[in-house]
């Protein structure tokens, strides 16, 4: 049965066999026997290398770790509201910092959480369809889109469907502000930035 650490764009955490392509963490949300208990425990969200030095999980859910999470992409990991780890993605980490300003992890890392959440709900933000950088997520009909050029893509577990077009007016943003500046400057991570299925179809440019 799939564990319940695969993470939506909204920063759900679900059962899901799908396999992400990022993996994170925000403290431990499970219980001895594995079950989820808690969205988070601190405000310190990241996102990591699926690998790094040949270190290897043995288990997962194990009592009193943290909870490993995994998101589809890196866009996925932004709009739920986690930035790049300091340890095993430090040049992402050197460039991110460089990008949103402040004083250093804890400082935005407490930016982030005001972001993120309203007291328990989701925070999202009103925003102009065209202020929105290619990787940002919106919500509509109560379902996360992924901004991409002149397209909406639906956001599921296993990759992206249904292309749309991208309309005008007003959006209501589900990606954070701080990761939406960080988008914008054109972010290319030592992780995968999009899934493959966001590529276009030869026979949709045709």
């Amino acid at each position: 049965m799939p564990l319940q650490n695969r993470v939506t764009p909204l920063g759900e955490l679900i059962a899901h066999p799908a396999h992400g392509l990022v993996y994170g963490n925000r403290g431990c949300l499970h219980d001895a026997h594995g079950e989820i208990r808690r969205a988070w425990q601190v405000k310190r969200w990241i996102a990591c290398r699926l690998e790094f030095k040949d270190r290897k999980r043995v288990a997962l859910l194990q009592p009193r770790k943290y909870t490993e999470l995994f998101f589809l992409d890196e866009v996925t990991a932004f709009a739920a509201g986690h930035r790049p780890c300091a340890e095993c993605r430090r040049a992402d980490y050197v460039r991110f910092i460089e990008l949103v300003g402040g004083g250093g992890a804890d400082e935005i890392d407490e930016r982030l959480h005001a972001e993120r959440l309203d007291g328990r709900e989701r925070r999202l933000h009103g925003v102009r369809y065209a202020e929105l950088p290619d990787g940002a997520f919106v919500l509509e009909d109560e379902m996360p889109l992924l901004v991409l050029g002149e397209r909406l893509l639906e956001w599921t577990p296993a990759g992206y469907i249904r292309p749309r077009a991208r309309p005008g007016g007003r959006a209501t943003a589900i990606t954070p502000p701080t990761l939406l500046t960080v988008l914008r400057a054109g972010w290319s991570p030592v992780v995968e930035l999009l899934h493959q299925s966001a590529r276009p179809n030869p026979r949709e440019e045709s």
